[in-house]
């Protein structure tokens, strides 16, 4: 109401509603004078009789730019003399939709259809003392007396939002519905505030949502807009930018009153802004302020987006200045469609068959450039007195002009969709009052006609359905495009249309604002490809950001990903991170450098033991190798080979056999190589023992058999406790997924350390054992005391098993089974060097040595 009451003052508001309360409560005789002040547009109106008159308010008239005033003031004295075309011909849609109604025998069958149209000249007073007149049975409202003559039970008009707030709430009081077909305001969309409210234009709101959806449809997230600075425009912006994925870099309001200072500055901005596509929210008189100064600053391939307040403005498409800035341009129109009969109808009106028509003649005399009256029936002030007498042969038919063009109805069908609309909502009434006389029915109509309108369900001529969601019509929309023509100018063609929520654009018939079939590009940022992921830039809008690659492990397989996924437990990321791929199984093989390291150290250790046991044999019955016990000799060689050759199970792919047969052969070949290595250190210390007095049958107890039962002893012992490990809780392959990599360690899990450490435990008893009395047998007499090189043989052994456990415990994956297989060839390639390299030295180069005599010596 405060629109309102800006253009009415308390005394003027409350003389309205005082000739609408007491026409309503049928007072006869009340006479409201002082009304002059508003200056009405003039008395012409166009009237059809029936048995039910429904109103019509149109914009026939606009007040000349050569004569515009200030109009928050009153009184209105300037004339209204300009002839609105498409206005002339939304009255005309409305009045052919009547006539066709009272020709279709199903609809309102027995009664007749009526209309009275009068002009609002686009001005609120105006359009406020019309409704006035039409609801109050008078069009003089300013002397008008209530008779009891027909009245106007509903009213098709509005051309705007503010004049349709205004009406509905000066109707309401009388339950009087508005139909409107051209405000779009969502505001209205209010049954609490607005209750008498329908339209057949959808709201800005969806436009609004089908232009965000467009735009994320062609990828453009960086635009900037230019919108009118009032509710249209802000709205419109509001719900661009809320949740739509859509980034403003700019927002440039332009106002009516300071039109050519802010298309200045728009235009100086969208020259400047990197968003290569514009939004305009704007009238079509707003947008070609900005586009004439782009002209001159030479901006031609920024890309528009167009509202439906200008994307079908002839008066652009026709401007050779605008096309060069206004080529491409994408936008969102009123649906357009076929009114059958109507080009026929326009093409055939003709004073002779409407004579009262006022509307009629002055677009006649207009366009014809002829009077239909003589000069002498004109007063000397009439812009017709100077004109000629028309001849009577001027006619419509096979004329060009943009009256009769019929191609593009869109705001005249829905003129027409709301004639309609009453008439079934009328119909549907009758249908259930069975009554006949217009005053008994006018008693109920003001009650019950809205509810009526509301539940309007019908199917149009086109197949489609039609109803009302409260006061909104479901949206529609078409989807247009500005082509150049070879005349230079530019037409409009159709690429898609819009249904509710769904959007149908054909691109391929698409011409860009650049001249190329590709889609112009208008991004803060490029979309993250695949196998990234987006990272907001702090401070910035949300389509501003940059790339991160994900993480080892993790995808994104789609554009523009908020976040990456990480790939499930046995797969893992390619090296593009764009799908997760089955990880690769990883052991140590005999294909890899290291594996072929390994075989090679424990092969080359396998054949030196070898040569070396070929010449202590070809040497067996020289002194060096009879002194050193040349049985125990042999067995140590042939147990060191085995020590060898056991590291080569490690290496391959796993097996349930492999597992339990590598721990079991490199625990009993140690055993019995240490075994060896004790009993020698034993008999050396007996030896030397047995020659002190009283100590001869000391070596009774170690002759060859106690040796090799204690070898076999010792060995058994080990034997024993890989039996019972193995049976009762073997190692069995296993694949580590713990670690997080591309490959997926296969390893023999040990499912009983206690059986492992047992198994090491007892190997380093036998080790400790030996070294020590090794280590008390290292200065005993004679050259032939191998106790020396037993001492340091072992000293590398323990050293070598004792760095082995936190490097095995600390080894990730396959590098476990390298550690235990370098321990085993390390204290292998110790033993057979420390004890052998110096006997096979003297036997090989220094054969002097080899006797009985230098042995002998101390």
């Amino acid at each position: 109401m405060s629109l309102l009451l800006c253009f009415l003052t308390p005394s003027a508001l409350s003389l309205l509603l005082l000739c609408v309360v007491g026409r309503a409560m049928g007072l006869d005789g009340l006479q409201v004078t002082g009304c002059s002040r508003w200056g009405a547009p003039g008395n012409r109106s166009l009237f059809q009789d029936g048995d039910v008159i429904i109103g019509g308010l149109f914009s026939l008239h606009y007040i000349p730019s050569a004569v515009e005033q200030d109009f928050t003031k009153l009184p209105h004295y300037k004339p209204c003399t300009g002839l609105d075309l498409q206005s002339l011909k939304y009255m005309y849609a409305m009045a052919f939709a009547v006539e066709e109604i009272n020709r279709n025998s199903s609809l309102l069958p027995g009664l007749k259809l009526g209309y009275r149209i009068l002009d609002s000249c686009g001005r609120y007073p105006w359009a406020l003392q019309s409704a006035l007149s039409l609801v109050g049975g008078d069009a003089h409202i300013c002397s008008w007396h209530l008779f009891s003559g027909q009245v106007v039970p509903l009213l098709i008009g509005a051309a705007s939002s503010t004049t349709a707030m205004m009406l509905s709430r000066l109707l309401r009081p009388l339950s009087v519905p508005l139909i409107s077909f051209l405000a779009s305001c969502p505001c209205l969309s209010d049954r609490s505030k607005f209750p008498n409210f329908f339209r057949t234009i959808p709201s800005d709101v969806y436009q609004a949502q089908a232009m965000a959806q467009l735009a994320i449809r062609l990828q453009w997230t960086w635009v900037g807009a230019v919108h009118a600075n009032n509710d249209y425009g802000r709205l419109a912006i509001q719900e661009e930018i809320q949740g739509k994925g859509v980034c403003l870099e700019f927002i440039e309001p332009v106002h009516r009153q300071t039109i050519v200072r802010d298309a200045k500055r728009a235009a100086l901005t969208i020259q400047a802004a990197t968003a290569r596509v514009i939004l305009a929210f704007t009238w079509y008189t707003d947008i070609k302020k900005v586009f004439l100064e782009l002209a001159k600053r030479n901006v031609t391939d920024r890309q528009f987006l167009a509202s439906e307040a200008w994307s079908t403005s002839d008066d652009l498409l026709q401007d050779h200045t605008v096309s060069k800035v206004a080529s491409g341009v994408l936008g969102v129109a009123i649906r357009s469609s076929a009114i059958p009969g109507f080009e026929n109808y326009l093409r055939h009106l003709h004073l002779t068959y409407h004579p009262d028509d006022e509307f009629l003649r002055e677009f006649w005399e207009k366009e014809f450039g002829c009077s239909l009256v003589d000069k002498s029936s004109h007063s000397p002030s009439s812009p017709s007195a100077s004109l000629p007498l028309c001849s009577g042969m001027e006619s419509l038919e096979g004329v060009q002009h943009p009256f009769v063009d019929t191609s593009q109805l869109r705001v005249a069908y829905n003129v027409y969709l709301a004639v309609y609309a009453a008439a079934h909502a009328l119909h549907s009434l009758l249908s259930l009052s069975h009554l006949n006389n217009f005053n008994s029915f006018f008693n109920i109509l003001c009650f019950q006609l809205m509810q009526h309108l509301n539940k309007v369900n019908v199917i149009t001529s086109h197949g489609e359905m039609f109803y009302f969601q409260g006061a909104d019509f479901p949206p529609k929309y078409d989807l247009v495009n500005w082509q150049k023509s070879p005349e230079g100018t530019l037409k409009l063609v159709l690429i898609g249309r819009v249904d509710g929520f769904d959007l149908h654009l054909n691109e391929s018939a698409i011409q860009w604002s650049t001249g190329s079939n590709q889609v112009p590009v208008s991004v803060c940022s490029a979309r993250c490809p695949p196998g990234t992921r987006v990272a907001n830039r702090k401070g910035e809008p949300v389509c501003c950001f940059d790339c991160f690659p994900c993480a080892d492990g993790e995808i994104s397989n789609t554009t523009g990903s908020l976040h990456c996924e990480r790939c499930p437990v046995e797969f893992w990321s390619n090296a593009d991170r764009t799908a997760c791929i089955p990880r690769q199984l990883d052991f140590l093989s005999f294909n890899e450098t290291l594996g072929i390291t390994l075989t090679t150290a424990a092969v080359s250790g396998a054949i030196v033991t070898t040569a070396v046991l070929v010449v202590f044999l070809y040497y067996r019955q020289t002194p060096l190798v009879r002194a050193n016990n040349s049985e125990l000799s042999f067995l140590l060689l042939l147990s060191l080979k085995l020590c060898f050759l056991c590291s080569l199970v490690f290496i391959g792919r796993p097996s349930v056999w492999s597992c339990r047969f590598q721990q079991a052969a490199f625990g009993i070949s140690f055993v019995l190589c240490v075994s060896c290595l004790l009993v020698k250190t034993i008999v050396v210390l007996a030896v030397f023992r047995s020659a002190r007095p009283g100590a001869e049958g000391l070596m009774k107890w170690f002759g060859p058999g106690q040796q090799r039962g204690s070898i076999c002893f010792f060995t058994c012992i080990q034997v024993i406790i890989c039996a019972i490990w193995l049976s009762l809780s073997p190692p069995m392959p296993q694949r580590d997924l713990g670690f997080r990599g591309s490959k997926v360690t296969v390893e023999c899990a040990m499912e009983s350390v206690v059986g492992f450490s047992l198994v090491l435990g007892y190997i380093g008893l036998l080790a400790c054992t030996c070294l020590l009395l090794a280590f008390l047998a290292r200065k005993l007499p004679d050259n032939f005391n191998e106790a020396k090189l037993i001492t340091f043989s072992m000293l590398i052994f323990c050293a070598v098993w004792v760095a082995f456990v936190p490097a095995y415990v600390s080894s990730p994956g396959k590098y476990v089974v390298a550690v235990e297989i370098f321990a085993i060839l390390a204290s292998s390639y110790g033993l057979l060097l420390c004890i052998f390299a110096p006997k096979c030295f003297i036997i090989l180069l220094r054969p002097e040595k080899n006797t009985k005599k230098h042995l002998m010596a101390r």
